[in-house]
């Protein structure tokens, strides 16, 4: 049976994307090899995905202009090389400097999926699916995530730290040459002339815009918080072992990536309400969160209370990427998703020193609630951005 072009498309991008999201947690599994080969501080080697994210975040709004002036399809070749080679070239480092320069590399490549892929999907796939494939593109990246620490330190024990890395890149390398090979596929987004009506400074100056990426970034505050501190926290407030909290993050973000699922389906199924939808799949979470933090809970009833955190978090996930869609002017896909989605790794890079802050002063209680009150603060922006309407408005060329 063939193997319609839809699927195709999403198998394409989806892969890649989960690439993009493996390479971001490639190196932390590796610290101990690293810290041993090269002889340097752990700070050192956290700078390395540290140079890695923010390269990531400050060039996706660049790379976003250039997919839109240009076409994406060179660019997510051309990115995905990079990115794939940044992490291959690693096995032959002899010195750090050269690791360093070499997560840059990484990181730079990384900065062109979201732009690239957003604009590709919507040149690509049926309207009346697109939200299903939007969803599929974030499942895979949050598979990318999953799949990275087991697998990285699965490849380090059978062929060394250098073979891991090798390996790694050789993955994105085969999915580049799949990209390349099944090309003719990928539609780009249908660019507009500038008489359309988006002028190039009203990417910063829409109001509608800076909502959309507020929301993307305080959502990536909140995720991010859970992810670095919901272990520890669940230890020192309420009591359960370590096991227990690393069962319960585990279980929050496989609910996660699977409600980002049944979000696609809200957006196609329900496009009207699908801000309705968002602010709920919002509120819950919040007030899951609080409930976590101020209440003696058993094992079981915890990891069904995360459970459902994680899904309806994930669950407003592809609704937000859709209104983004709807919100955005006609060719101009690529600097939009850029732009906003940048929120997402700077979101998550501001979390860790503020509630690190109150693990430190002795305030480990206050970490869940202030996670449930950021994501909670994210509801103004998105109801605020859908009711703005439109991030452009009809303008004369210039």
């Amino acid at each position: 049976m063939a193997v319609s072009r839809d699927v195709r498309v999403n198998a394409l991008i989806g892969t890649n994307h989960g690439l993009s999201h493996f390479y971001q947690l490639c190196l932390a599994p590796l610290f101990l090899p690293l810290h041993d080969a090269f002889n340097v501080s752990y700070a050192q080697l956290g700078l390395l995905s540290a140079v890695m994210l923010f390269c990531t975040g400050a060039l996706q709004t660049p790379m976003g202009f250039l997919v839109d002036r240009f076409g994406a399809r060179p660019f997510l070749i051309g990115g995905s090389l990079a990115m794939a080679g940044g992490m291959f070239f690693m096995g032959f480092a002899t010195d750090y400097w050269q690791l360093l320069a070499l997560s840059a590399v990484s990181g730079v490549g990384n900065a062109v999926i979201h732009p690239a892929d957003y604009a590709i999907l919507t040149g690509s796939i049926r309207k009346e699916v697109i939200g299903r494939s939007f969803a599929m593109h974030s499942f895979s990246g949050n598979i990318g995530y999953a799949i990275a620490p087991a697998l990285m330190v699965g490849l380090d024990a059978a062929m060394g730290w250098r073979g891991a890395v090798i390996t790694a890149g050789l993955l994105g390398m085969v999915a580049v040459a799949a990209i390349a090979l099944q090309s003719r596929i990928l539609n780009d987004q249908v660019r507009k002339p500038k008489e359309a009506g988006f002028r190039t400074r009203d990417l910063f100056t829409s109001r509608t815009l800076w909502l959309f990426f507020g929301f993307y970034m305080l959502s990536a505050m909140a995720i991010s918080g859970m992810q670095n501190w919901l272990i520890t926290v669940l230890h020192q407030v309420n009591g359960f072992e370590l096991a227990i909290g690393s069962t319960a993050l585990t279980i929050f973000l496989v609910a996660n990536s699977g409600g980002t699922l049944l979000g696609g389906w809200v957006a196609d199924r329900m496009p009207r309400h699908m801000l309705m939808m968002s602010v709920v799949f919002t509120v819950i979470p919040s007030a899951l969160l609080v409930l976590v933090a101020f209440i003696q809970l058993t094992p079981a009833i915890l990891f069904v209370l995360l459970a459902l955190a994680g899904f309806t978090m994930g669950a407003s996930r592809t609704p937000r990427d859709v209104m983004l869609k709807e919100a955005s002017p006609p060719g101009q896909i690529g600097k939009v998703f850029g732009f906003v989605s940048s929120g997402l790794p700077f979101g998550s890079a501001i979390t860790p020193l503020p509630f690190g802050w109150l693990m430190d002063h002795a305030h480990p209680q206050l970490v869940l609630p202030v996670a449930g009150l950021i994501l909670l603060s994210s509801v103004l922006c998105i109801g605020s951005a859908r009711a703005s309407g439109p991030a452009y408005v009809v303008a004369p060329a210039e």
